[in-house]
């Protein structure tokens, strides 16, 4: 079983869609029982670092989440999701993420050719191999977001060019993170989601 991290801050009908797309047994739940017997863990995101750490907090969910990766269940962040894997984040103010990557999330400096938000589609380019790059080199996919997670390179699996180069995919150990949104990226996107999911298995 999928879980599908519930903190009311995700895009979270998209992602269930894609996963019952692939046929997988997926359920959204802050239920922390659920949390801790799950295969997999999809934590999604969409607004603020701020109050989704807060949100994450009020709901008792950060120790779990990081019981569940402390016990090895992988964790896929997707967009915000994957932006508060990181130690902090600067948006608005500065605020305590997850830590499971070192790192911090920052504001995309903004050039007149490349307005913040990156909005739209986006090629990769595959920085180094993991479990879920497989095919994605000169893939586009779909990005939403103004903050990027400036983390060593060690940690970045892929990027795409925006004013920086930004990090697209990241992971650590059992940790994965992708800035774009899989579960609106079509067919590529698709198949992320399911090698994330093979990797459950």
């Amino acid at each position: 079983m999928i879980i599908v991290i519930d903190y009311d801050a995700g895009n979270t009908a998209n992602v269930l869609r894609a996963l019952d797309k692939l046929g997988v047994k997926a359920e959204l739940s802050a239920d922390k029982e659920k949390i801790l017997a799950a295969d997999g863990l999809i934590l999604p995101g969409v607004g603020a670092y701020p109050s989704a750490m807060a949100e994450l907090d009020k709901r008792d969910l950060v120790s779990v989440i990081k019981e569940a990766v402390a016990a090895g269940t992988p964790l896929l962040g997707i967009c915000l999701g994957m932006q508060i894997l990181t130690e902090k984040g600067l948006e608005h103010t500065e605020t305590k993420g997850l830590g499971f990557i070192p790192g911090v999330c920052r504001e995309i400096p903004a050039r007149k050719t490349m307005p913040v938000p990156h909005m739209g589609w986006n090629d990769l380019r595959v920085e180094q191999e993991s479990p879920l790059t497989a095919g994605l080199q000169d893939q586009s996919v779909y990005f939403v977001h103004s903050y990027f997670t400036d983390v060593p390179e060690d940690y970045i699996d892929v990027t795409a060019d925006y004013s920086i180069k930004v990090p697209a995919m990241i992971h650590k150990d059992n940790v994965y993170g992708a800035q774009f949104h899989p579960e609106k990226s079509g067919d590529v996107g698709l198949g992320i989601i399911e090698k994330f999911v093979a990797l459950c298995q």
